[in-house]
């Protein structure tokens, strides 16, 4: 599917030919067939089912084509889309993969999404089928995205991953053990145009009016991991560590396409438990962590990052509040380098690498390049401030037509971008023009974030009022997680409870819990 004029993606072709994501990865796959791809956290068993996985780049490459077939003969037609639901493993790289090698396009979903969140999203792109997994935690998501599927229409088939998956849900854990897999069958129809500007992923924004999909082709996708990749300095056979799921733009730019642009290993972190992380990052050789940009910063107090400059890798720190960056401590560990990246939702982000001052680089005004300060840099965004005071971005890594066909036409909410190619992000800014520098100032007026999960305020005071028209809730400073949530009413658990039964994101209801409460053992970070 392409957005848009298909006459741009004939101009494509024009020039030498660009390379879909599983492309990239299938070549690597070809050329490093023992090279180590993709390793789970040791503690896996307590947030999800199955033992810890170690897959080759043949043996991930062997399971992409393996979940590819199934999908394909399951009878999914070229360009369906497939929701993904999964915890922060191997299997939700491969599955991503696998999607886009079947013909069809990945619709990663945060993990923490429950009923009011997930319906409304896969309503409105018109999914296909829903990839879960066993348990989260303690919650049964196999269950859960049974629930789902008897809500969505569009909704053909539901598949998943572990142990005790209900009837009615397609495993696939037993491709993993298969002695023999058949060839995936060929598309129905070929695709058109170059391959690389069609649709690859779709992620999910927030406005005011609620949840937006947002479409980026291959060519969109890889421009937002390029400008990480590179302003990370990747070496080639780079051993990268993340804690970042790959169920939003952000994540995948900063998890999965600089694994693939560097060629490289890539340790899967569930979100957040630091033993592990130092166990990960020892036992695998890790040179880069990628970490949310407050949790870095706390690291690098307590001296977690000292005696470790050997010139390789080091920290992207993701900053999903970027009105933060500026007002962030500095970087104290001068042997360890540390590239911020800026994350305006789903429109884009910026990486910049911090100077030996320590002190976060100045997010540039106008066109945003990598690496800063190299005669080759590769232009991957424009940054401008619109006439209201706020972030507009364009560019390679910004998509430049709506989602689905048509929707800017229809009432309903959806990604604007005007006829500049300029997309808003909400977040305000000011401008210094003498060193021609953006310094973001404030979010997006109405909307709350939570980690990596942003909330309508409006939305939530009315959901909590319904269950109690007394009952409030707010949205306070958080140093770690840029905000958070706290309710008031005169039965708290009362509340909660009744949160929880209409299916309301579990950062909500936790709200209304005691002070000292997590009611989900699955972590808010991005």
């Amino acid at each position: 599917m392409i957005l848009g004029d298909p006459a741009a993606a004939t101009a494509l072709q024009q020039g030498p030919r660009r390379l879909t994501i599983d492309e990239v990865f299938h070549r690597i796959a070809a050329k490093h067939p023992d090279r180590p791809a993709l390793i789970d956290a040791p503690n896996r068993k307590s947030f999800t089912d199955g033992a810890a996985r170690r897959l080759t780049y043949a043996e991930a490459d062997r399971m992409v084509a393996a979940i590819a077939g199934r999908l394909r003969r399951m009878g999914m037609a070229t360009d369906s889309i497939v929701a993904i639901q999964l915890p922060n493993t191997v299997e939700n790289i491969l599955m991503l993969l696998g999607v886009l090698r079947a013909g069809l396009i990945a619709a990663p979903l945060p993990l923490l999404w429950r009923r009011a969140e997930t319906v409304a999203a896969l309503a409105r792109i018109g999914a296909k089928a829903l990839i879960s997994c066993g348990r989260a935690g303690s919650f049964n998501h196999a269950r859960f995205a049974m629930r789902i599927a008897s809500e969505v229409f569009s909704i053909r088939h539901v598949c998943g991953f572990g142990e005790k998956l209900p009837d009615g849900v397609v495993p696939f854990d037993d491709l993993f053990t298969a002695e023999r897999l058949d060839p995936v069958p060929p598309l129905e129809r070929e695709r058109q145009h170059n391959a690389a500007a069609h649709l690859a992923f779709i992620t999910f924004d927030v406005g005011d009016n609620g949840i937006v999909p947002v479409a980026r082709n291959h060519l969109e996708a890889i421009a937002g991991g390029l400008g990480v990749a590179l302003e990370g300095r990747l070496a080639q056979d780079a051993r990268i560590l993340s804690t970042m799921a790959p169920s939003s733009f952000a994540g995948l730019s900063l998890t999965v396409m600089p694994w693939l642009l560097a060629a490289g290993t890539l340790s899967l972190h569930h979100p957040f438990d630091a033993e592990v992380l130092a166990q990960q990052r020892r036992d695998d050789g890790c040179k880069t962590l990628i970490l949310p940009g407050a949790v870095a910063l706390h690291l690098a107090e307590a001296g977690a990052f000292a005696g470790n400059g050997d010139g390789a890798g080091g920290v992207i720190a993701a900053w999903r509040a970027p009105e933060r960056l500026a007002t962030s401590p500095a970087w104290r560990e001068r042997d360890t380098a540390l590239v911020d990246v800026s994350i305006f939702g789903e429109a884009g982000l910026v990486a910049a690498r911090r100077g030996t001052s320590g002190h976060a680089a100045p997010i540039p005004f106008g066109p945003v390049v990598a690496p800063r300060g190299s005669t080759g840099a590769v232009v991957v965004a424009e940054l401008v401030s619109t006439a209201a005071g706020t972030v507009a971005l364009r560019g390679p890594m910004v998509p430049r037509y709506a989602f689905p066909p048509g929707i800017e036409r229809s009432g309903l909410a959806h990604f604007k971008i005007d006829r500049f190619g300029l997309v808003d992000s909400g977040y305000t800014c000011r401008v210094d023009a003498a060193a021609k520098a953006m310094v973001v100032t404030g979010p997006p007026s109405g909307i709350v974030g939570v980690g990596g999960y942003r909330f309508p305020l409006h939305e939530l005071q009315e959901a909590v009022g319904k269950i109690d028209s007394g009952a409030t809730v707010a949205a306070l400073p958080d140093p770690l997680i840029g905000q958070r949530l706290m309710g008031q009413a005169g039965r708290r658990d009362m509340v909660q409870a009744a949160l929880k039964a209409v299916g309301i994101n579990p950062l909500v209801a936790a709200a209304f819990g005691d002070r000292g409460e997590r009611s989900e053992p699955v972590s808010a970070s991005p």
